[in-house]
C-alpha cells in the first residue's frame, strides 16, 4: 500500500475511534482492509458489551472473518489507532493478517514492539509486517484528550459531592 492509502485508512480508523468515544469507551478504532476494500471495522466496546475482549481489533477481525467466511485473513492489513495489546496481538498472529499499521504506541501494554513484540516473535508460526507511528500525534492526542476530560469529570463529581 502507498503512504497515501495508509493515511486514508488511518484517518478512517480515527473516525471509528470517535464512535467509541461517543459511547463512553476508550477511543480506539480499527479497520481491516483487503485489496483496497473494507472487510471489517470496529471500535472499543468493552464497557457497552460487558466484554473484556471487545477491543477495536477484535471487533474488526470478527467481522472480517464472518464476511470472508474464513478465520485466516490472508493478505489483509489492519489499521488501528493504538498499538495492540497482547490479547489482540495474539489474534493478529492466529488470523494470519499480513500487515499491521498502528498510530500511537502503548508504553504500558503494547505488544507490537513497545513492551513486547508478539506480532514479530521469531518462534511463532506467523509474523506480521509492522508500520508503527502512522499519524501517531493525532492518535495519541485523541486518547490523551479523552483521559484528561474523564479525569476532569471525576474531579468535578467529587467536588460536587463534597459541597
Amino acid at each position: 500500500m502507498s503512504a497515501d492509502q495508509d493515511q486514508y485508512w488511518m484517518q478512517y480508523a480515527l473516525q471509528l475511534a470517535e464512535k467509541a468515544e461517543q459511547s463512553g469507551e476508550i477511543p480506539v478504532g480499527a479497520v481491516l482492509v483487503k485489496d483496497g476494500e473494507i472487510v471489517g471495522e470496529g471500535w472499543n466496546q468493552s464497557i457497552q458489551l460487558h466484554d473484556p475482549s471487545a477491543h477495536a481489533e477484535m471487533q474488526a477481525i470478527r467481522q472480517a472473518a464472518g464476511q470472508i467466511e474464513n478465520y485466516r485473513l490472508l493478505d489483509c492489513t489492519l489499521y488501528v489507532t493504538l498499538e495492540p495489546c497482547a490479547m489482540c496481538a495474539g489474534l493478529l498472529v492466529h488470523s494470519r493478517i499480513k500487515r499491521l499499521v498502528y498510530g500511537a504506541r502503548d508504553a504500558k501494554t503494547g505488544a507490537a514492539g513497545s513492551v513486547i513484540d508478539i506480532v514479530r516473535h521469531p518462534v511463532l508460526n506467523h509474523q506480521l509486517e509492522v508500520t508503527a507511528d502512522l499519524m501517531a500525534e493525532q492518535c495519541a492526542a485523541k486518547l490523551s484528550d479523552f483521559f484528561k476530560r474523564r479525569r476532569a469529570e471525576k474531579k468535578a463529581a467529587r467536588q460536587s459531592k463534597e459541597e
